[in-house]
């Protein structure tokens, strides 16, 4: 079982903002964001079947929701907390949103392909599945994306960490669309991004989330591909910052198109 990070950083006072992680890594793909946002509460949970807790059976994204409310719950400050996903991470959110929405106070989630991935990516993706259990797999995979040579061990241990059972079951869900059912009842801010250089499925999920949450704010971060919190960290803290102090993210068009 790969080593737990610490998962609770900076001062217990203000706001909180949970980090969650995309598939195959764990909450220490948000250190770079912890060094920037030092002076703020800050909670980096490992997504259940990932990382420290590989050993877990993965129990979808609902219930992958349902674990982060009693996280929230129990450590954010007053039991509240803005939200940021990446990809993995941002499909749980979203279910956060439609299960929880009294517990979240703005949501940004990037790289999610809320109307499912295109038949040819399924075709793409699919062979590959039961690759991501080789670590020579991974290890191809750290130069594009971006991985610091210091930081490329834990990422080829974390993303072979998960069972072939979890891979399976999570890939079959998110490549359906991963969309709750259901009415929103949440109606705080919620910003969707989707990086420049990244499959066209993540912009096409702008749409049917939007006709849920009509207030979504969306983005397109300029020049980054789908692991950009690593790729430019203090853009990525930037962005999540001003979402958590003023609800929006001014380079967004507040009507909720793509700019």
């Amino acid at each position: 079982m790969l080593t737990s990070y610490p998962q609770e950083h900076g001062p217990r006072t203000g706001e909180t903002i949970v980090f969650l992680h995309g598939a195959n890594m764990g909450g220490w793909t948000w250190l770079p964001q912890i060094e920037l946002l030092s002076e703020r509460h800050l909670l980096t949970p490992d997504l259940p079947g990932y990382a420290s807790r590989a050993g877990e059976r993965w129990p979808g994204l609902a219930g992958a929701a349902d674990d982060i409310a009693d996280r929230i719950r129990r450590d954010a400050v007053a039991g509240r907390a803005h939200v940021v996903g990446l990809s993995l991470g941002g499909f749980v959110a979203v279910h956060l949103l439609h299960r929880h929405p009294e517990l979240v106070r703005s949501a940004t989630v990037t790289g999610v392909a809320l109307a499912g991935y295109s038949r040819a990516e399924r075709v793409l993706i699919r062979p590959q599945v039961p690759l991501w259990q080789r670590r020579w797999y991974w290890w191809l995979q750290a130069l594009p994306f971006g991985i610091p040579p210091d930081s490329r061990e834990v990422f080829v241990d974390s993303a072979t960490a998960a069972s072939a059972q979890t891979n399976r079951a999570m890939f079959a869900e998110v490549a359906a669309s991963g969309m709750p059912v259901g009415p929103f009842a949440y109606a705080g801010p919620v910003l969707a991004v989707s990086g420049q250089r990244e499959s066209a499925s993540i912009r096409r999920g702008f749409e049917p989330l939007q006709e849920r949450l009509p207030q979504l704010q969306t983005w397109m971060a300029p020049g980054m591909h789908h692991p950009w919190s690593a790729e430019d960290p203090a853009l990525f803290s930037a962005m999540v910052v001003s979402m958590a102090d003023t609800g929006c993210w001014p380079d967004a068009d507040a009507r909720g198109r793509t700019v």
